[in-house]
């Protein structure tokens, strides 16, 4: 009989493909891991995987998409530089546009007074130039410029970044051969277009000149605020010095502006400019161009303060220069030029500080606002101009444009045409009142001395002498006498004339004088002595070697003796020298709205000018006040140093003034004496009125006539005596 079957165990379906099943593994110290824990540890490196196997796919995604991206980019800004570049000249005609023309301005001395010009300042190698200025642009501006290729992509990225995170645009990525390429040839706004232009001009700078080529190109052109151009300019228009002699405190300020040249500029904001500079130096300090003991001494130094304008009289001169340029060369600017000038930098120094000093002291309590001054020696070199009380706050210059009336100071004219017609200092006039016509001339103090000679009635500058001498040589020959010494402007040729009511300009006033100091020869004014290119090729040159005779000997002597006499006892007693001979006139206009002083030595011929602009009257300054002081502080400084020179011509005036013998000296045939004659009594001048002309109408009364010297002379010489 059959037993009873033993039961099968199940066998479940499997899908290994009749693969075994693996051995569980072993766990520590052999032990199998079964149950939960082994379960866990199972569970735990199956999750592990699928996260690597997740991060990994990631990965491989991201790449694969910032690869598309990247390529699809790339393809983007490669159209966009194509099409941007197409509209572009071609690379081969491209060239770095030339730099505006500048005219370096320099004194006698050959120091330099000014530039002119667009830029203001001429182009400088990086090696005439202070080695931190270079230093400190490239420390905050573009601290890889030596390494990259026109671009810089780590300091783009930052920009980026830092633009990002703060919302706005905080930060520029621009090297300096991009802001070189934007400056030479691209306009301010800020579009695509632009921006690629940008970089393809930067890789062709930098593919067409020297690293150090560049720099110095952005330098010499970059906008440093305050109308200036280029480190040079900026060095003189803030420091008042060269670029080679700027210090680092001042380098690290001309850095700080190129970030907003206007809102920095020392000249309209010290403190922020500072506050920049202070900046720059902690660039330059991370950089390793300077040293933390240099850091501390240029921020101890104190900020720097400009003017809002072009500071400093010797601009005035500059100005004078510039309008006279482009007719001494025929034609525009078109280069780089040289102006060497007459001006005397310590002589132009003395003149401004004697005009702000008379100014600052007595200015306010005179009702006194503006000065001018203009020094000539005995060619007509200009060696002093002072246009005004401060250049930076007025450019007029008021003594070669402004025409005022020169009162008194006309006077030399008059009487060197008297002398001319025979006259002498001795000859005697009558000081009482007098009509011309309906013109009935007072002197200043309403006072009437009797007879005197035309020495005294000149030191004392008496009107009635002077209007009586016009009379007789005529108004027509007193100013053909004025012309022929260097007035220019028209002159109203009538007897108010003696008066100087006709507006001239206080350099042709004062270079008229000068024939009395150099003598006998006209002094024509100029500024300019030689012009030529930077390369040093001569374009023009005038030394005006041979001027014309315009006085005899004889009569500079009679003059000089005169006006002498005028300085030391007349109304110019202000101007005394103390080592040196002068002469000068006194002069007020009407009204006290003008007050001059013309004076000389035998080296220079010297006019002061006060007044206000506007006309108004001053509190009754004279010429022989405020003026004649300013004219003494200059001359003394300008004559420091200096030997002592007497004037042409010996003319003594003699206590007698019946003793008219005189001895002079003519400069080419030595000394001479003029013929002795008897001096006719002063002659009484009621009833005379005389015309425009000189000739006489009315009644002439017999004992006039007959206190006449009537040997050889004219009607008007006996009615008016000699």
């Amino acid at each position: 009989m059959a037993g009873p079957r033993k039961k099968q165990k199940r066998v479940e379906p499997s899908f290994e493909g009749g693969r075994k099943k693996k051995a569980p593994r072993a766990g520590p110290k052999g032990r199998k891991t079964s149950g939960r824990a082994g379960k866990r540890k199972r569970r735990g490196t199956s999750r592990s995987g699928a996260a690597r196997r997740t991060f990994g796919h990631f990965l491989k995604r991201g790449l694969y998409w910032c690869c598309v991206i990247g390529l699809w980019g790339g393809i983007g800004i490669a159209g966009i530089v194509a099409f941007y570049g197409a509209r572009m000249p071609s690379a081969t005609s491209w060239a770095v546009p030339e730099r505006p023309p500048n005219v370096k301005i320099v004194s006698a001395e050959g120091a330099t007074m000014a530039n002119r010009g667009v830029t203001g300042g001429e182009a400088l190698t990086l090696s005439r130039m202070s080695p931190y200025i270079p230093q400190a642009v490239i420390a905050i501006e573009d601290r890889r410029f030596y390494s990259h290729v026109g671009i810089d992509p780590i300091g783009l990225a930052r920009a980026m970044v830092s633009n990002v995170m703060a919302g706005r645009m905080v930060q520029g990525g621009s090297t300096l051969t991009q802001q070189l390429a934007k400056n030479l040839f691209l306009s301010p706004e800020r579009t695509v277009e632009r921006k690629v232009q940008e970089v393809l001009l930067a890789f062709w700078l930098e593919h067409k000149f020297s690293k150090d080529q560049i720099l110095e190109m952005y330098l010499n052109r970059v906008y440093f605020g305050s109308g200036s151009y280029g480190v040079e300019a900026a060095s003189r228009r803030y420091f008042k010095k060269p670029a080679r002699d700027v210090n680092l405190a001042q380098a690290a300020l001309l850095a700080g502006l190129l970030k907003a040249p206007s809102r920095l500029s020392p000249a309209r904001n010290p403190e922020a400019a500072e506050t920049r500079a202070q900046l720059v130096l902690e660039a330059m300090r991370e950089e390793g161009f300077v040293t933390d003991r240099e850091i501390t001494t240029a921020m101890t130094r104190p900020p720097t303060k400009a003017k809002s304008y072009w500071s400093g009289a010797e601009n005035y001169a500059a100005d004078l220069v510039m309008d006279q340029l482009e007719a001494l060369i025929g034609g525009e600017i078109t280069r780089d030029l040289v102006v060497h000038t007459t001006i005397s930098l310590p002589v132009q120094q003395s003149a401004e500080a004697a005009i702000r000093e008379a100014i600052d002291r007595d200015g306010k309590a005179l009702d006194v606002s503006q000065g001018a001054l203009v020094s000539i020696d005995g060619t007509g070199a200009i060696r002093a101009l002072v246009g005004g009380y401060d250049y930076a706050a007025s450019q007029f210059d008021r003594a070669t444009k402004a025409k005022r009336q020169p009162g008194s100071a006309f006077k030399p004219f008059v009487y060197a045409t008297a002398l001319e017609m025979g006259r002498t200092p001795h000859s005697v006039r009558n000081d009482a009142p007098i009509r011309i016509g309906k013109w009935t001339p007072s002197n200043y103090d309403e006072k009437y001395r009797g007879p005197v000679t035309l020495s005294e009635a000149l030191a004392k500058s008496l009107n009635t002498v002077a209007a009586q001498l016009v009379m007789e040589a005529g108004p027509k020959n007193v100013a053909k006498t004025a012309r022929r010494l260097g007035i220019e402007s028209a002159l109203q040729t009538n007897a108010s004339i003696a008066l100087g009511t006709s507006e001239v300009t206080l350099t042709e006033l004062t270079a008229a004088y000068a024939p009395f100091m150099n003598g006998g020869y006209k002094a024509t004014p100029h500024i300019i002595r030689r012009i030529s290119t930077a390369s040093g090729r001569v374009l023009y040159e005038n030394t005006y070697d041979n001027p014309p005779r315009v006085l005899r000997p004889d009569i500079i002597a009679m003059m000089n003796g005169m006006l002498v006499e005028a300085v030391n006892e007349g109304t110019g007693r202000k101007a005394r020298l103390r080592r040196h001979q002068a002469a000068g006139k006194t002069g007020t206009s009407q009204a006290f709205r003008d007050a001059l002083f013309v004076g000389y030595t035998a080296e220079l011929a010297t006019g002061v000018w006060f007044g206000n602009d506007n006309g108004e009257p001053t509190k009754k300054v004279t010429g022989g006040a405020l003026p004649a002081v300013a004219w003494r502080a200059f001359m003394e400084r300008a004559h420091d140093g200096r030997a002592r020179a007497s004037l042409p011509g010996r003319y003594a005036v003699p206590a007698d003034p019946s003793r008219v013998a005189v001895p002079v000296t003519r400069p080419d045939t030595g000394p001479v004496r003029l013929p002795a004659r008897p001096v006719a009594d002063a002659v009484p001048q009621a009833g005379i009125s005389p015309d425009s002309t000189g000739s006489t109408r009315g009644p002439v009364p017999p004992a006039d006539i007959a206190q006449g010297n009537r040997q050889g002379r004219s009607m008007l010489d006996i009615i008016l005596g000699d």
